[in-house]
């Protein structure tokens, strides 16, 4: 039991149901949960929080499964007014806080006139979240547009790194399919990405609602589901292992259920809540598929989805 917290100026609450703020809408309570104000809120609270009092950042809540039992110590959630802040910088740059939704930060690009970070429309969650999984899609991820990104440590050290290949001083931020070599206890508080050109912003926009209109007809987002629940195998193997749906497919999930959790039948990567699935349920489901891709395939699929937090 946690005797005390630091004093702040956001919302600090007890024993907080984490269910609400993730995309599958499951999950226990947060034994608190911190919603900091800005970032000198956030600075201040971890220079002074316990050092033994775990933290564990929640963003969107797009590509997490938070288990039953909840999660100890303080979730700390940047979202919000401040946190989803996008400034384009001029030229072909713009800044943007982690709780900013990806599709927000596209189209704040197009409306800049920015061409190249169309294919952020296509990933679900906010920039923080794709930041800790390299997420990406359409041939392009995060690492291609990253020149620098900001945050704190556990002890409310301010760190930054640069993007892949860019000039600086700061550290290199390590970048691989799906993964980044960041510290695990880095929170990541700004960004600054850059474009690769200059189109006109009308003509930008449509092009993100064409892919909008793609990803609605080949994935289940009206679901209570995630971003794709497992990475494709890497290195590719032959040209059937290449897609971790096929390999679902082929090792016949499509449709599998465990309790209410259910591989979806539109989009065998995701995992849907048909309404009264638990963490469990998903979590077993997706060991199941696993499992069975395994034996069937040879391949073993590595979980795209964090799983967080106590078992019931």
């Amino acid at each position: 039991m946690i005797a005390s917290l630091p004093p702040v100026r956001g919302k600090l609450m007890q024993d907080a149901s984490l269910a609400p703020y993730t995309w599958f809408r499951v999950g226990g309570p947060a034994d608190w949960l911190f919603l900091p104000a800005d970032e000198e809120d956030l600075s201040s609270f971890l220079k002074t929080l316990d050092p033994a009092i775990p933290v564990t950042v929640l963003g969107v809540g797009s590509n997490v499964i938070v288990r039953d039992g909840g999660i100890e110590g303080v979730v700390i959630r940047l979202m919000g007014k401040y946190w989803g802040a996008v400034e384009p910088e001029g030229g072909l740059t713009l800044s943007a806080r982690p709780g900013a939704l990806d599709l927000a930060v596209a189209k704040a690009a197009a409306r800049a006139g920015i061409t190249g970070l169309e294919f952020l429309s296509g990933i679900p969650g906010s920039l923080g979240g794709a930041t800790r999984t390299n997420a990406g899609c359409y041939g392009r991820e995060l690492r291609d547009v990253l020149v620098n990104l900001e945050g704190y440590l556990r002890d409310g050290t301010h760190v930054s790194y640069r993007g892949p290949g860019r000039e600086g001083s700061a550290p290199e931020a390590g970048f691989s399919y799906r993964h980044t070599d960041l510290p695990d206890d880095l929170i990541v508080t700004k960004l600054t990405l850059e474009g690769t050109g200059t189109g006109a912003p009308d003509k930008i926009l449509e092009e993100i609602e064409g892919l909008q209109s793609r990803r609605a007809e080949t994935q289940p987002i009206k679901e209570k589901t995630s971003g794709s629940t497992f990475a494709n195998p890497d290195p590719p193997g032959t040209p059937d292992q290449r897609s971790a749906w096929k390999l679902i497919d082929a090792a016949g999930c499509r449709g599998l259920k465990v309790g209410g959790a259910q591989v979806s039948p539109k989009h065998c990567n995701f995992l849907i809540n048909t309404g009264d699935a638990t963490a469990a349920d998903l979590e077993a489901l997706g060991e199941l598929v696993r499992a069975r891709v395994l034996e069937t395939q040879g391949v073993q699929l590595r979980w795209e989805v964090r799983r967080i937090g106590r078992t019931a």
